[in-house]
């Protein structure tokens, strides 16, 4: 039976899309206003404008007629007929009511031909607004003007020009599309084309799953058309992409007494095209990551993994390589198994190797269009082989040993890196994959001490970090946090090629990630660091964003801000050094802290602090004449968690210890505070390190 709207709905589509006063702009237009060269425009093309204008409606619709046939294949054609202005006329002949339902649909047929040429001509059919006029004609009811209407608006969506949000303007045009779906297998093929590349986020994806998507695509699935089924399937793999609603509503549907995942599974089979077999993988890939069904299942580890695998192979067209290599990428990088899973597969840690040989011969290639479809190729299948490495490294040493030891991986990284240090600025996302490969790596102490140094990939990183976006300052900085680690030979050459001034300043970005990832490097910087290193990363940071540091409204900010000071102030010498110019800020911030509303581990990590500072021979004394330190220590010595109480100990023990001079007048201060007291009823705790440090402490009051 025919869909056909009401009218109100009809009004709402025009009113809300279509400007006021914008159908003026289909009526007919002196031509003197479409300027154009003589040599650009025949006479031809204007003889097939010329046409359009005939008052006999028969000549008219053979002139639209003659025009589609002279426009197929032939973009010159198309773009002088644009410049004549031709398409206002025809928009103008398509919405008239008195043009007959032939004419129309010859004018929506080569509207659609001319979308079809260059990106410039669909940007000219998106100013005469044609989108609300083709929006318009779907409330047609006759099904052959709407397949049309449907074809031209699915070649103006599919082209990158075309802003996806034209087609959420208004709501009751996804109503209506959902609607039309049952009309025929062309209007399933164009609407489910339409909705799979107009689905860019969650906000569509909410938008279409709200308006039943989800039920009125699924039965598609299995239909008799190829075309509809293939549709359908991308439909649900941008649907279901970082979507738990939709990823758990799929796996509950079922077709025909089949659920969802069975059929996807019966797509993944290896006589099935391989379009439709790396749909099926990346439908099932987000259902897996949204937790619809489980890593185990054997959907998962016997179907679409092995599928994913067999898509990297260099037998497979390079673009299927790239997405069968990123999906894959994407479905174990957080699974341990799946990863170790996937190493093992089809040699796929030796396959990604040959992702960096192509082209094989750039110098061989003379076609110029040919080489800049190779080079592009070339960088994205290096960005999803890294991508890969990425996932497959991120937890398993031995794996990672592998990769590292496929055909001079880490001089393909540092390569990588050494590239992109150029190209970042202008496309970053292109290169980031380089990055998240090295920090995947750099998770690996044996890497850290061998791979790494040896081919210093410190060296290209620190050029990035120099200046990069902060998407790629996020991964780079990340990995440099580990370079940095005390065991890493990197170490020393970093810091002198002025790695202390470059943290610092990402300590007080806007990005929260940069902040971390800047405080924390410098936090293991300081580990078991000279008195040297430690004063400048003082002086660097200064004592006024020390406290902004320390008063970071973000939790992971404070509590690596926490552990810097910690690890700033060890060793005796250094502590003293370091209380003698800094103490009244330090003791300042640690007073702020202990008073504030902060979690356990934020308390327990300051109290951590005060002990370091308890442990200096001239910085104890600032805890000494503090009465207000003395006092919270108390009180965190009776605190109902352990944690604290035992890290409130440690401060009493290195203030009481009696090898040290002033220890006696310490010891009959804390006495006098009730000290002794609290030590004597901790001494009797069920918690034995709250009692075996009780005792030792009260040791020496007895020595």
């Amino acid at each position: 039976m025919a869909c056909v709207l009401e009218a109100p709905l009809r009004m709402s589509v025009l009113s809300q899309l279509l400007p006021r006063g914008v159908v003026s702009s289909f009526l007919p237009v002196p031509r003197s206003l479409f300027p154009f060269r003589s040599e650009e425009v025949t006479a031809s093309s204007r003889h097939y404008v010329d046409r359009l204008f005939d008052l006999d409606p028969q000549k008219v619709l053979q002139g639209v007629i003659d025009m589609k046939n002279a426009v197929i294949g032939n973009n010159k054609q198309k773009a002088n007929l644009i410049v004549l202005g031709a398409v206002p006329r025809l928009l103008y002949l398509l919405q008239q009511e008195t043009s007959s339902t032939e004419l129309r649909t010859e004018c929506a047929v080569v509207l659609g031909s001319l979308a079809m040429g260059t990106e410039n001509n669909v940007k000219s059919l998106l100013d005469c607004h044609i989108i609300p006029a083709l929006l318009q004609g779907l409330l047609s009811p006759d099904l052959k003007f709407i397949e049309a209407c449907l074809r031209c608006l699915r070649t103006i969506f599919i082209s990158p020009v075309t802003p996806e949000d034209l087609l959420y303007t208004d709501a009751t045009v996804i109503s209506h599309l959902m609607a039309l779906l049952s009309r025929s297998r062309y209007t399933q093929e164009y609407i489910c084309q339409i909705f799979s590349h107009c689905c860019k986020g969650p906000d569509h994806q909410t938008i279409l799953f709200n308006h039943g998507a989800v039920q009125n695509i699924a039965h598609l699935l299995v239909s008799t058309s190829y075309k509809v089924r293939m549709q359908a399937l991308k439909c649900f793999s941008v649907l279901a992409f970082e979507n738990p609603q939709v990823s758990m509503t799929l796996v509950n549907v079922s077709v025909d007494g089949e659920l969802l995942p069975q059929i996807f599974v019966k797509m993944l089979q290896r006589d099935k095209p391989i379009e439709m077999q790396l749909t099926s993988a990346k439908c099932l890939t987000s259902m897996c990551r949204a937790g619809a069904i489980r890593t185990d299942d054997s959907c998962i580890v016997l179907k679409t993994l092995p599928c994913l695998v067999r898509m990297c192979s260099k037998e497979r067209l390079l673009e299927e390589r790239v997405e069968g290599a990123e999906t894959l990428a994407y479905l174990i990088e957080t699974d341990v198994e799946l990863q170790r899973i996937a190493s093992i597969t089809d040699h796929l840690i030796v396959m990604l190797a040959d992702y960096f040989k192509y082209p094989s011969s750039v110098s061989a290639i003379t076609d110029i269009k040919r080489l800049d479809h190779d080079l592009k190729h070339a960088h994205e299948l290096r960005q999803a082989a890294f991508k890969l490495y990425a996932s497959l490294g991120a937890n398993d040493e031995d794996i990672r040993k592998k990769i590292i030891e496929t055909e001079n991986m880490m001089d393909r990284i540092v390569n990588g890196l050494s590239e992109s240090s150029i190209k970042v600025r202008l496309a970053a996302v292109r290169f980031i994959f380089y990055y998240r490969c090295l920090h995947s790596l750099s998770r690996s102490v044996q890497q850290l001490r061998t791979s790494f140094q040896d081919h210093a990939v410190w060296k290209p990183l620190m050029k990035v970090l120099q200046n990069a976006p902060n998407e790629i300052l996020v991964v780079a900085s990340s990995t440099l946090c580990n370079l940095l680690l005390e065991f890493s030979p990197s170490k020393e050459p970093i810091l002198e090629s002025g790695a202390i001034e470059l943290l610092c300043s990402l300590t007080q970005s806007e990005n929260l990630a940069l902040r971390v990832n800047g405080i924390w490097a410098l936090m293991n910087m300081a580990f078991q660091a000279e008195q040297k290193i430690k004063s400048d990363i003082l002086r660097g940071l200064s004592t006024e964003q020390l406290f902004q540091l320390l008063s970071d409204s973000d939790v992971n900010v404070l509590m690596k801000t926490l552990g810097l000071l910690r690890n700033l102030l060890s060793t005796r010498p250094h502590i003293d050094h370091i209380m003698s110019t800094h103490g009244k800020q330090i003791m300042q911030a640690v007073t702020l802290i202990l008073e504030g509303e902060h979690n356990i581990e934020v308390k327990e990590q300051t109290l951590c602090i005060l002990a370091n500072i308890a442990d200096g021979t001239t910085a104890k004394e600032l805890i000494m004449t503090n009465d207000d330190i003395l006092q919270k220590i108390k009180y965190y010595m009776s605190h109902s968690n352990a944690k604290l109480q035992l890290a409130a100990m440690f401060c009493i023990s290195n203030l009481i210890w009696n090898e040290e001079e002033g220890s006696q007048e310490r010891q009959d201060k804390l006495r006098d505070m009730g000290i002794v007291d609290i030590l004597h009823k901790l001494s009797q705790s069920s918690d034995p390190n709250l009692c075996d440090k009780a005792k030792t402490a009260l040791q020496q009051y007895l020595a």
